[in-house]
């Protein structure tokens, strides 16, 4: 299964009425008139009459995104690269914000494993693994929850959170996040959970009236999750009561892919289906502000799901996020106040290190930004020159030991220059994989959509 396989949804039709439609860009005309037109005084009214400005056709209001004229030949800074010995939640931390991390540098795999249930017609993988303590935990697409040596790809336990005869459609996905002494599991079979750490054995679970297919976040002892009707959880992480809950507007149409919130100081940053970014204050949910991500495009039926199902990421102050409607923006952290937008559809998470933000597009580009002002320093077709048959759906990226690595469906992994986004290295993985890699103690691991995880050195 795909980014593009959506849930049962009703979706909204539009319908482009050709004949009128078409007309109504052109200019406009005024009845025939008899006797041979308009006199010479009507005329002069006419010219008089006329409005001064200049005519748009509306068809090419959304223009596609180029790069900037402006920053030709300027060069920019990223963030040098770190050590990172955990990655401890969906995006790495909790405000998705890794910078640059060591890992992968040779390009080699080291091990491969089978992790469980990958995606067939009833189960989707849709989890990061995450790694603590030279531990990398992983959740398969039917709730099993498996722990492993980072190194070796050893297992250490495995546990089947699954409950017995579940035929609902919508009993796959989840996440994990994990503190030194739980494994914390949200899941698509309606619970979030915790497992310790050593021995995989369970310490709570708390049942959802709704499916949870977004990882969750940690932070402030809570877990932040979204369920599948757009209400946003604050789960306690000791006990697993429920502190709080913040209801967004549901949207019926959505990706089968889930984010996750960002969380920096005493603000939630959640993301929901309907396009709406929204802060909330951690303690009590009380809402901060609120922005749409949404533009409709009526040449496309399909921008009518406005889903932000990449990750937002807080850095410095701005909140960066997409949706699939095709609105990419930094937002003020404080405020919730645009500081400028760029029309990019996208379903994965964007990359932000010091002077830039990297994201994929749903058309296999992957854009360099100008994390100031939102300029394109440079666009990299990575199915440029293909026929449509050969095209891979692209996913990432991830910034580690001065490389930039995005997967995708034909399994191929790809190295650029972080710089210029020229092809540098390139490996082939086998499976198709649509989920970020990550990188901690050195080690790139992908997990492919069949179900194995792939460690590279």
């Amino acid at each position: 299964m795909s980014f593009f396989k959506f849930k049962a949804v009703r979706l909204v039709a539009v319908a482009l009425v050709a004949g009128a439609g078409l007309a109504a860009c052109g200019p406009l005309h005024a009845p025939a008139l008899p006797f041979g037109g308009p006199s010479a005084k009507q005329k002069a009214a006419a010219s008089k009459s006329k409005v001064k400005g200049e005519r748009i056709p509306v068809l090419s209001l959304n223009k596609a995104l180029e790069t900037s004229p402006e920053l030709k030949g300027i060069g920019f800074s990223i963030s040098p690269a770190q050590e990172n010995a955990d990655w401890t939640m969906s995006g790495g931390n909790a405000t998705h914000s890794m910078e640059h991390v060591k890992g992968g540098a040779g390009l080699k795999i080291i091990w491969r494993k089978r992790i469980g249930d990958g995606d067939s017609v009833d189960s989707h993988i849709t989890a990061q693994p995450v790694v603590q303590d030279g531990v990398i935990y992983t959740l398969d697409g039917h709730a099993r929850v498996t722990a492993m040596n980072a190194q070796t790809g050893a297992t250490i336990w495995s546990v089947n959170l699954a409950p017995k005869r579940v035929g609902a459609k919508d009993a796959f996905g989840g996440g994990l996040a994990v503190d030194t002494s739980a494994v914390y599991v949200t899941s698509g079979y309606r619970f979030a959970a915790a497992l310790d750490v050593k021995t995989g054995a369970l310490k709570w679970q708390t049942p959802t009236t709704t499916p949870l297919h977004g990882a969750p976040n940690l932070s402030s002892g809570k877990l932040f999750v979204v369920d599948t009707l757009d209400q946003l959880h604050a789960i306690d992480a000791a006990t697993g009561t429920e502190a709080w809950t913040y209801q967004a507007l549901e949207e019926p149409a959505r990706m089968q892919v889930a984010s996750s919130p960002a969380v920096e100081n005493d603000i939630v940053v959640a993301p929901f289906a309907s396009g709406e970014l929204t802060a909330v204050r951690t303690a009590n949910g009380n809402d901060a502000w609120s922005y749409v991500l949404s533009l409709t495009n009526r040449n496309n039926a399909l921008s009518e799901i406005r889903d932000i199902a990449g990750l937002p990421v807080i850095y410095r102050g701005d909140v960066v996020a997409g949706s699939h409607s095709g609105v990419f923006a930094a937002v003020d952290i404080r405020t919730g106040q645009p500081r400028w937008s760029q029309p990019i559809t996208s379903v994965s998470s964007p990359w932000v290190s010091g002077d830039v933000i990297y994201i994929v597009d749903q058309a296999g580009e992957v854009i360099c930004l100008s994390r100031d002002a939102g300029q394109a320093y440079w666009i990299q077709g990575l199915n440029k020159g293909l026929r449509k048959k050969f095209r891979s759906v692209w996913s990432g990226p991830l910034l580690a030991s001065e490389r930039l690595l995005v997967v995708s469906s034909r399994g191929e992994l790809r190295a650029l220059d972080p710089h210029t986004g020229e092809k540098v290295a390139s490996l082939r993985i086998g499976p198709s994989a649509f989920i970020t890699p990550i990188a901690a103690g050195g080690i790139v691991y992908v997990l492919a959509d069949n179900g194995e995880l792939i460690a590279i050195r």
